[in-house]
C-alpha cells in the first residue's frame, strides 16, 4: 500500500476470534435469529476496526516519506500496529509530525464515525458505526498519553529534545513517561469498579497485565537504547583504524605477514593486478592458517573480497558507522579518504573495545 509492505501478524487473528465471540450476544440483541451469522457479523467488525488501524499507520509512513525517510514495513498485531521506519527524524519537529500525526488521524476517524451516528438507522450498521467511533477515539486518545512506546511518548520525546537539544535526553524522559503508564494500566480493573460498579473478570486482569507489559517493556527498551546511543559520538572511524599494509595479491602469506610486522601494520590489504585494493586479509583465518602452510599461500587466499560496503568513508563516526556496519557485517572494512586513497582498516572487534570502554 503506497510502497508500503503490509504484514498481518498471526496473532491479530486470535483477536478477531476474540472480538467475534465477546460481541456475539451484543449483535444478538440488536439483530436477533442471525444464528452462526452473529460471529461473522463480529469478524467484520474486526477487520474494519483493524482497516482503521491501518489508517493510522498509513498517516505515520506517509509523514514519514514525506520527511525522506524510507518505510520498511506496516504491521498489524494483536494490540495494533506499528509502522517500521529506517533512521530517525531529525529534528524535534520533524518527530512530532511524524508521532502526532497517528493518533491525530484515529481522533479524525472517529469523529467522522461519530459525525454518521445522527444518519445511520437502527440495526447491525448504527452498532457498528457506534464500536468504531468509540474505538478510534479511545485510541487517538490514549496513544496521546506521553509515554513510549505510545506515539505520545515519541511527542514528548521531541518536546524535551526541542528544550534540551538532545534526542537521547527526550527518549529517557519519555520512557519514564511509559514506564508511570503502564503501572497505571494495572489500576485498570480498579478504574472499572469505581466508575461502572462492575466487579472486574479475568478477562479485564488479564488485559490489563498484558498492556502493562507491553508499555513497560517497549519504555525500558527506549531508555536503554538512548543510553547506548549516547556513547555513539564517541566511535570515529578514523581514530580506531589500524595502519594498513597493501600487498600484491600473488605474495606469499608468510611474506605478507613479514612486511606486515615490519612496518607495524596491524591489517593487510590485498592489490589486484591492476594495483587496486581487492580483499582484506582476515584475521580469524589468517591466526587459523598454519604458519607451516602460509609460505604456500597467496595472501589473496585469507582475503574477504571488497564489497561496496565494506568500503567506508575514513571519517564515518557515531550512528552513521554503526548502521554502515549492521547493513554489511563483517570483521574488517576498508576506509577512504574523500579523494579515494586507502587510509586503513577498520575491525569490528575494535570498534566493540572501543563502545565498551566508554563510560
Amino acid at each position: 500500500m503506497g510502497g508500503v509492505d503490509v504484514l498481518v501478524r498471526s496473532s491479530w487473528l486470535l483477536v478477531a476470534a476474540l472480538i467475534a465471540v465477546m460481541l456475539a450476544p451484543r449483535v444478538e440483541q440488536v439483530q436477533p435469529g442471525l444464528g452462526g451469522g452473529k460471529y461473522l457479523a463480529g469478524l467484520a467488525f474486526a477487520v474494519l476496526l483493524y482497516l482503521s488501524v491501518l489508517l493510522h499507520e498509513m498517516s505515520h509512513a506517509l509523514m514519514a516519506k514525506r520527511y525522506g525517510l524510507p518505510v520498511k514495513s506496516i504491521t498489524l498485531h494483536f494490540l495494533g500496529g506499528v509502522t517500521e521506519i529506517e533512521g530517525e527524524p531529525d529534528t524535534p519537529r520533524r518527530e512530532f509530525g511524524v508521532s502526532v500525526v497517528g493518533p491525530l488521524t484515529s481522533i479524525a476517524v472517529g469523529a467522522v464515525f461519530a459525525g454518521l451516528w445522527f444518519v445511520t438507522p437502527d440495526g447491525l450498521l448504527l452498532m457498528a458505526v457506534e464500536g468504531l467511533a468509540g474505538a478510534n477515539l479511545l485510541v487517538g486518545v490514549l496513544n496521546l498519553i506521553p509515554g513510549l512506546p505510545l506515539d505520545g511518548g515519541r511527542v514528548l520525546r521531541s518536546a524535551v529534545w526541542k528544550v534540551t537539544g538532545s534526542p537521547h535526553t527526550g527518549t529517557i524522559v519519555a520512557g519514564w513517561g511509559g514506564r508511570v503508564a503502564a503501572v497505571l494500566a494495572l489500576s485498570y480493573p480498579l478504574l472499572i469498579e469505581v466508575v461502572t460498579s462492575r466487579q472486574p473478570d479475568l478477562v479485564d486482569y488479564l488485559l490489563a497485565f498484558v498492556i502493562a507489559t507491553f508499555l513497560w517493556g517497549g519504555a525500558s527498551t527506549a531508555i536503554m537504547s538512548a543510553r547506548l546511543r549516547r556513547k555513539l559520538p564517541t566511535l570515529r572511524a578514523r581514530s580506531l583504524a589500524r595502519r594498513t599494509l597493501a600487498v600484491p595479491h600473488d605474495l606469499p602469506l608468510s611474506e605478507a605477514v613479514r612486511r606486515a610486522q615490519q612496518e607495524q601494520a596491524g591489517s593487510i590489504v590485498v592489490l589486484d593486478q591492476h594495483a587496486r585494493p581487492s580483499g582484506i586479509v582476515n584475521e580469524a583465518a589468517l591466526l587459523a592458517t598454519p604458519e607451516e602452510r602460509r609460505p604456500w599461500l597467496p595472501a589473496e587466499a585469507v582475503a574477504r573480497s571488497i564489497e561496496p560496503g565494506l568500503m567506508l568513508p575514513a571519517d564515518i563516526a557515531g550512528e552513521d558507522l554503526v548502521r554502515a556496519m549492521q547493513r554489511t557485517p563483517a570483521t574488517e572494512y576498508l576506509l577512504l579518504e574523500a579523494d579515494g586513497g586507502v587510509y586503513g582498516v577498520l575491525t569490528t572487534s575494535d570498534v566493540d573495545r572501543a563502545f565498551a570502554a566508554t563510560p
